[in-house]
């Protein structure tokens, strides 16, 4: 396996079309995270009605949202999987109540049935954390012509922490993530389409965490596609910084990871919208070169 050449300059703003009328480019933008589920890890039974889930989108794109990754299905380590029927019962009300916002909607989904229904409703992109583990949804995307997030994750939600093992968990995610967009592009969907995910959290340690971040500009430098980056509120951030924290007091932390990588990445998954933005700001500001004129 080829290892990843080190990116040791500045990052350089980029530009990616990837559907017509929808453009990522780095500095990343916002996308803010709504789930209707009752059991997600940081917000579970608080947007479980398209009211709630409107209000809550609409307090986030006044924060500077440019995206909703909306999810039916929870992908929190331990999870169980929910039916395709269920799936579609949480959603496709929410999308309904969403697609007048003016924001474009991600669907977070590994099933293709859910996808070509949320893509029907008003969807823009899907965000699949299985990356085309179901046989239809390269076909579904190929044909809906949409954006597709590619994810990786070792094992399955309900797996996926209990032992976490790589060689060398950069060049296996690297790889991994090459070999699904050949995969999909083989399939009919367009390369310049693809959105990668390194899938912090999902089947890593701590210590595969922080390599990973460590190498987002080389992933960014060395895959040539946009890259999402979904570190808000996950357990490693406190575990890494050495204090105990609820998910929702996680978001100062969260956002010092945002501020260091969003240069090098298209997308950051946000719960706290207006903290992002906030870090984003600052961050800008002191990396402005004005010489303090």
């Amino acid at each position: 396996m080829m290892a990843l050449e080190p990116s040791h300059a500045g990052a350089t703003a980029r530009r990616w079309t990837v559907a017509p009328g929808l453009v990522l480019a780095t500095p990343a933008a916002l996308m803010g995270v709504v789930n209707v589920t009752p059991d997600s890890f940081s917000d579970g039974c608080r947007h479980d009605d398209p009211t709630a889930a409107l209000a809550v989108a609409t307090a986030m794109r006044a924060a500077g949202a440019a995206w909703i990754d909306l999810g039916g299905e929870s992908t929190r380590p331990g999870a169980t999987a929910v039916t395709t029927a269920e799936e579609l019962r949480r959603v496709l009300p929410a999308i309904a109540a969403l697609v007048d916002l003016g924001l474009p909607i991600s669907i977070d989904t590994s099933k293709a049935a859910v996808a070509r229904a949320a893509l029907a409703a008003g969807a823009r992109m899907v965000n699949d954390v299985s990356a085309g583990a179901d046989p239809e949804m390269f076909a579904t995307v190929a044909a809906a012509g949409c954006p597709l997030v590619l994810m990786h994750m070792q094992g399955t939600p309900a797996t996926m922490q209990r032992a976490p093992l790589y060689t060398d968990v950069v060049d296996e995610v690297h790889a991994f993530l090459a070999a699904r967009m050949a995969a999909a592009v083989a399939a009919g969907v367009r390369e310049d389409a693809i959105v990668l995910d390194p899938g912090i959290g999902f089947g890593k340690s701590l210590a595969h965490n922080l390599a990973l971040l460590r190498a987002v500009p080389a992933l960014a430098a060395n895959s040539g596609r946009p890259l999402l980056l979904g570190v808000s509120r996950k357990a490693f951030l406190a575990v890494a910084a050495g204090v105990e924290l609820p998910a929702a007091a996680r978001d100062g932390l969260s956002h010092l990871v945002h501020a260091a990588l969003a240069p090098h990445c298209a997308l950051l998954r946000v719960h706290d919208i207006g903290g992002a933005a906030a870090a984003l700001r600052l961050s800008s500001a002191l990396r402005a070169t004005d010489g303090g004129r």
